[in-house]
């Protein structure tokens, strides 16, 4: 019933349209097409406006609103003209491309400058009038969007700790009720994480070393947790900050900025060259055979060769190769030359 009322609503406006502009011009031609154009419009705009315009924010409406605006102020005159000369139809298609050519202007300020210039939303994030006045120094702080595994992960309070990462730190109200989800868990492990992320949130709060907020924007089209973060990211220019791999690559092909702890950690790690010696003790035996694997205290594997027989032992090693993979690096080496080289456990 919706949808039949809808369809005579964009037929009756249609209908209007051609009764004054026929009797206006007497031409029947130019009236059907002109009938055809304002049918299709009105369908579009009942029918297709969500397909078309998904992402469409305030700012770029407002902005596309004005561009229209200016775009008919400046076609009033020569349409005049044309009225006065008896061409009509000649005004309407000036009114018409005028109105086009606004709207463009309008959705291509809203994209950059955009609003920021006058200290509002949309446009580069940081840019407004005072930073250009006076040099592009004003501050450039971005919202840092948490995601549920950095929370359940803790590390995010001592980087906070450190004032490495600017505030403020948002959390969307949907992360926080997956956490709430997980603490409630059947599952202990699972249980004891949802718990574990909700301590770390009131410590975060309490200690107000850096600002977070929590957001109530929500997006019903979707259930997926990682799609809202994308989502909000991109409507707020704010950064996901996040452990996870597969969030991280599908954010950045989205063109959404990621502040990866995981990477963070693997970057500060101690650089270790081939050729350098230090003592590890073997945990245990490697998957190949008489291989001997320790860790160092970052957790960085490494790998000794012909170390098999010395697990339960303290060993000097020397580095002969290091791989880097997606889950960071390991360390080949091979134990020291000499008799002395190692000690039991």
């Amino acid at each position: 019933m919706k949808l039949l009322l809808q369809s005579l609503g964009s037929l009756g406006i249609a209908g209007i349209s051609f009764f004054f502009f026929f009797f206006d011009s007497r031409d029947l031609l130019t009236a059907l097409l002109f009938t055809v154009f304002v049918l299709l419009a009105g369908l579009i705009l009942q029918f297709g406006e969500k397909r078309l315009f998904p992402e469409w924010k305030a700012d770029y409406l407002f902005c596309a609103l004005v561009g229209a605006l200016l775009g008919l102020g400046v076609a009033s005159y020569p349409a005049n003209l044309l009225q006065d000369l008896g061409w009509t139809t000649g005004a309407l298609f000036v009114y018409f491309l005028s109105l086009l050519f606004g709207i463009k202007l309008g959705t291509s300020f809203a994209k950059k400058p955009g609003l920021g210039i006058f200290g509002g939303g949309g446009g580069p994030a940081g840019f407004s009038l005072t930073s250009a006045l006076e040099g592009g120094e004003a501050s450039k702080t971005k919202d840092k969007i948490l995601d549920t595994s950095v929370v359940i992960d803790g590390r995010i309070l001592d980087i906070a700790d450190t004032h490495f990462i600017d505030g403020p730190l948002i959390l969307p109200n949907f992360v926080l009720r997956e956490i709430q989800l997980i603490s409630d868990s059947p599952d202990p492990i699972k249980r004891a994480r949802g718990r574990r992320g909700l301590d770390m949130l009131n410590k975060l709060q309490r200690k107000g070393s850096i600002e977070v907020k929590i957001t109530y924007t929500d997006y019903s089209d979707t259930r997926e947790v990682d799609q809202k973060l994308v989502k909000l990211a991109r409507d707020t220019g704010g950064a996901i900050v996040t452990n996870d791999f597969n969030l991280n690559k599908v954010a950045e092909l989205q063109g959404v900025r990621v502040l990866n702890l995981n990477n963070l950690a693997n970057a500060l790690k101690p650089v270790v060259l081939p050729g350098e010696e230090f003592p590890i003790s073997v945990i245990k035996e490697g998957k190949d055979e008489n291989q001997g694997i320790g860790y160092l205290e970052d957790g960085t594997m490494v790998v000794i060769e012909n170390g098999g027989y010395l697990v339960g032992k303290e060993v000097r090693v020397v580095v002969t190769s290091i791989i880097q993979t997606a889950a960071g690096k390991m360390i080949f080496t091979k134990v020291q030359s000499g008799s002395n080289n190692y000690n039991k456990s």
